[in-house]
């Protein structure tokens, strides 16, 4: 279970004082977490299902399920046996009437997500940019698509608050301290949007909520030492879940993968070094051999599927060389069981998996005692849909009862 608290701007109400709770109390808080994450992260479950997953007995289960139903966190719906044959019996299912805001902000556009409890993507509107924009001018913008949405969601919903994405770095606190992409610097963004939104605004590093996302609800579900890459335009950012959560480092700051410095004679990164990572590995190169703009990744995806150009192609594959070394170091640094490619890294994946794999497989010191799994991220452009509602659900997921309170 990952634990990433949000940054939470002046919209936030106070934490409760927890200092009056029993033991009992916290052990009840625990489980009543452990539950609805499991079916926040994998569906409806049968109360069987959950006392398996959860070791709580049956007496325990039924009294969470609950206080769950009384809090309006979770819903009843029919399940279908897992593995036999049977009729489908009541389970519980995460209720998606309660919601959150998840916002992401690159220099092209910005996009504003209904999210619900469980991954269900309500409603989602986007706003075009001709260049990046300032901090007022994307507060501006935001609140005005959320103003488009407010009738609808007072009319059905819970609304928790939001959660932003920002390519760059983004501190505990919800500043970004800076975002080369869209030149912004110490812009206090939790603090503005709380106050234009009127709620509890949660703002995270693109990559980092990527990261959490992939292992709740993709192809990362379940392993608990994962590392996730994510490439675009913009950069390349990461994650790194280890023992289950999300490493931060230092005020947030961990994760910054494409800073790596693979060919010091290379061209100037936006950081002041030269040679990073995403400096040699990034589709712009790519993009303009192919005498394209602006593809996305499914799009990339099938533009080099069909490429015979053997210009494009010695660029991809000197990439693919420049990554595979990339990504040994990193294992060999972190060992995680599985390293995930999102975004354009992904596209490199389905290109050159071969090349990639056998980098990862055969060059990691210890390699012939291990196993490291490469994968490509599962949930696509939905991803960034529903990561940064992540940050937002935080205080309701970890606990339940107090943070429905303030509903």
């Amino acid at each position: 279970m990952i634990d990433d608290l949000p940054a939470v701007g002046r919209g936030a109400s106070p934490a409760p004082v927890a200092v009056t709770r029993t033991t009992n109390e916290d052990v009840r808080a625990q489980n009543l977490s452990a539950v609805l994450h499991l079916v926040h992260a994998a569906g409806a479950q049968s109360r069987s299902e959950i006392g398996a997953v959860t070791g709580l007995n049956r007496s325990t289960v039924t009294a969470l399920v609950q206080e769950l139903l009384d809090l309006r966190l979770v819903r009843e719906e029919s399940v279908k046996p897992t593995g036999r044959v049977g009729r489908p019996s009541l389970g519980v299912a995460a209720d998606d009437d309660v919601v959150a805001l998840s916002i992401v902000v690159d220099p092209r556009a910005i996009s504003v997500a209904l999210v619900g409890l469980g991954s269900a993507v309500h409603s989602r509107v986007r706003h075009d940019l001709a260049s990046p924009p300032s901090p007022r001018r994307f507060a501006h913008v935001v609140a005005s698509l959320v103003d488009g949405m407010r009738a609808d969601i007072d009319r059905h919903y819970r609304l928790v608050g939001a959660g932003v994405a920002v390519p760059g770095l983004v501190d505990s606190r919800g500043t970004v301290l800076l975002s080369p992409p869209l030149s912004w610097r110490r812009e206090q963004l939790a603090h503005r949007l709380s106050d234009v939104l009127r709620m509890p605004v949660a703002v995270g590093n693109d990559a980092s909520v990527g990261a959490m996302a992939e292992t709740r609800f993709g192809v990362a579900r379940g392993v608990r030492n994962v590392l996730y890459l994510s490439g675009s335009m913009s950069g390349i950012g990461g994650g790194l879940v280890i023992d289950g959560s999300l490493l931060r480092g230092t005020s947030g700051f961990a994760g910054e993968f494409g800073h790596t410095v693979v060919n010091p004679s290379s061209a100037l990164c936006s950081c002041g070094r030269r040679g990073c990572l995403q400096v040699e590995v990034n589709p712009a190169t790519v993009l303009a051999l192919l005498g394209r703009r602006g593809l996305d990744e499914d799009e990339l995806d099938i533009e080099l599927s069909v490429a015979r150009d053997p210009v494009v192609l010695a660029e991809v594959a000197r990439q693919v060389d420049v990554l595979s070394v990339a990504l040994t170091n990193f294992v060999n640094a972190f060992a995680p069981e599985m390293v995930v490619l999102s975004g354009y890294l992904g596209v490199l994946l389905a290109t050159s998996r071969e090349r990639l794999s056998e980098a990862v497989r055969l060059h990691p010191v210890g390699s012939e005692g291990r196993t490291v799994r490469l994968e490509r991220a599962r949930m696509r452009s939905h991803l960034m849909q529903i990561a940064p509602a992540e940050l937002a659900f935080e205080a309701v997921l970890n606990d339940p009862s107090a943070a429905t309170s303030q509903l």
